[in-house]
């Protein structure tokens, strides 16, 4: 399957997803490129920024994993090229 690039953007509600989330993103280390988090402090939440080259199986495959836990939101955005 072709690899894209790929934006995975993710909000965190709960930060007790923390550990989880960094374990998943671990897991994904060889399609990721880079890595960008902000914590939001006076909302209480954190975003983080995924960029990925990885076939789409592989995108929702982590997204999908994301999503599942509490109080985290995962949306994907992937280049046409």
């Amino acid at each position: 399957m072709q690899s894209k690039i790929t934006v995975v953007s993710i909000i965190v509600e709960n930060s007790s997803a923390t550990e989880a989330i960094n374990d998943l993103l671990h897991s994904f280390d060889s399609y990721i490129v880079g890595r960008m988090g902000i914590p939001y402090r006076e909302k209480g939440i954190a975003i983080i920024c995924i960029v990925m080259d990885a076939s789409s199986d592989v995108v929702s495959s982590l997204s999908g994993k994301l999503g599942m836990l509490n109080g985290v939101i995962a949306k994907t955005v992937t280049a046409k090229k």
